[in-house]
């Protein structure tokens, strides 16, 4: 096993310092090992997975060669040659497993944005104290960009968010966190193959929920109300003014759409399978305020705006890979994890197997199924 960095590197240098996971502790498993703590239904800081991640890797006893960054990997007439900062390596296969957030997705159009206004990536941004001074605007509404905003905000700083298409969830629903939800009722457990646009599902954005010990909902309501200043998404730039796109009634009501139907869903299950009696009773609610008044653009060169959080995704690198196996946008071509080259395979994807495929509690049922197909690869070919 081949790490960059030291055992969870991305947690202990990519992360901002006020994180917490989105899933409650129970749902922190991985083989052989699981929360044990006292407070399951709590959501575990960086330092506490960084120290769970390091307590897999000695209970599973892997051979993890850390400091080793992969230069290339290409294919061989027996299997794959890999290159690293500390040798080569000859191979029969490789599992690629790099995720898919190792490099922050930023728009062509920051490269608009004058001088003078600071631009950050979640990978930059640590606590507010790092930024200057003034207004900030955060693009982005999915998990990273609302909870940034509300951190900001909260410092003191006034906050501008732009907003396109996003994920609403509840923290709690009827009494139970809505991510029990998502495992008990199967919909985490539907199959990459049963998925009816596979292509959108694994470009969703990541849901509005934060991890906090007051199991807080944070949607774009929860931060009208503090304060932050609601506006479209950024569609271009123009005499160095930000232009964003109006319509935020129709980008609301489908986020609230998709929610009712996902709330449905869970009742349905809880009717069906006789689980009533043990949650609270249905919720609904409220749909997403729409402003007022939104903007339609910011003079980026006014002083309004003193700095950009890029908020906008991330996607992988596959720089290193010198194997014809990505498609037309840089995503890997694969079925469930097996890679479109024979002896290539992945994991960490999202909904590589299941929609569950990039939590950590995922990770498991997923690599049973790849390791299983690489190990008939291995045997057919002696």
């Amino acid at each position: 096993m081949l790490e960059r960095g030291e055992v969870a590197n991305s947690w202990r240098t990519e992360r901002w310092d006020s994180l917490r996971l989105l899933t409650p502790n129970w749902q922190s498993r991985l083989p052989g090992l699981r929360y044990e703590g006292p407070d399951p239904d709590g959501y575990m800081t960086v330092a506490e997975v960084t120290a769970f991640i390091e307590r897999f890797a000695a209970v599973s006893r892997a051979r993890v060669r850390t400091g080793t960054t992969v230069t290339s990997v290409r294919r061989t007439d027996d299997g794959y040659h890999v290159s690293t900062t500390h040798g080569e390596l000859a191979c029969r296969a490789v599992v690629i497993a790099s995720g898919a957030c190792n490099q922050p997705s930023v728009p062509a159009l920051a490269g608009a944005v004058p001088a003078s206004v600071e631009q950050l990536t979640p990978f930059d941004y640590r606590d507010p104290a790092k930024l200057p001074d003034g207004g900030v605007l955060v693009v982005g509404a999915s998990a990273t960009g609302v909870q940034l905003a509300a951190e900001l905000q909260r410092s003191g700083r006034p906050v501008t968010l732009s907003v396109g298409e996003h994920v609403r969830l509840p923290r709690t629903y009827r009494g139970r966190d809505v991510l029990w939800w998502m495992d008990a009722s199967g919909v985490w457990d539907q199959r990459y193959d049963e998925v009816e646009d596979l292509t959108r599902a694994r470009r969703l954005p990541s849901p509005q929920l934060v991890g906090t010990p007051e199991r807080t909902t944070l949607d774009l309501n929860a931060l009208a109300s503090i304060g932050v200043e609601l506006t479209g998404r950024w569609a271009a730039v123009r005499d160095g003014r930000a232009l964003f796109s109006g319509g935020l009634r129709n980008v609301f009501s489908l986020a609230d759409l998709k929610m009712r139907r996902l709330l449905d869903t869970f009742d349905e299950w809880a009717r069906t399978n006789g689980r009533d009696a043990e949650v609270g009773p249905p919720e609904r609610f409220p749909p997403t305020g729409v402003p007022a008044w939104t903007r339609l653009q910011l003079d980026l060169g006014s002083g309004e705006i003193r700095a950009i959080v890029w908020a906008t995704g991330f996607r992988p690198d596959y720089g290193w890979l010198d194997v014809p196996a990505l498609d037309g946008k840089g995503q890997l071509r694969h079925e469930g994890g097996v890679v479109d080259s024979p002896g290539l395979y992945a994991l960490g994807l999202p909904v590589l197997r299941r929609r569950r495929s990039t939590f950590m509690c995922g990770i498991e049922d997923d690599a049973r199924a790849v390791i299983d197909h690489l190990a008939r690869y291995l045997a057919v070919r002696g």
